[in-house]
């Protein structure tokens, strides 16, 4: 019996992907809160750390994957900002779940309600 091939990959759960990837480290969700507002070099960037140089650069090509980081390069000099529109992009996807979370906490503000009614205190 033949298996049906493979669909192709969605492109927007693929940006999701990477996206989450580079937001699950602290070290890139610090480069992330440094860059806001701020155009910073790399050595800017991995002044604040106490990783190599090297190992900064990598976690800012995981960024720049992730469309997260731009870099502007002027010979040996590169310049890195930050691009929000993907953290956008992951908000309306985790919004569409709100719901449920917003249902659970109004069962639970019952629930409460009714204990304090039951203890006197309403």
């Amino acid at each position: 019996m033949l298996k049906p091939a493979p669909a192709a990959p969605d492109p927007a759960s693929s940006r999701l992907d990477a996206l989450f990837a580079a937001l699950s480290d602290p070290v890139r969700r610090s480069i992330l809160e440094r860059l806001d507002g701020h155009d910073l070099l790399v050595s800017e960037l991995a002044s604040a750390y106490d990783i190599s140089l090297q190992a900064v650069s990598r976690h800012i090509q995981v960024l720049v994957h992730a469309g997260l980081v731009t870099q502007a390069r002027t010979g040996r000099i590169s310049r890195c900002s930050l691009e929000a529109a993907p953290i956008a992009e992951a908000a309306t996807w985790i919004n569409r779940y709100a719901k449920y979370w917003d249902a659970q906490f109004r069962t639970l503000a019952e629930h409460l309600l009714e204990i304090e009614n039951r203890r006197g205190g309403g």
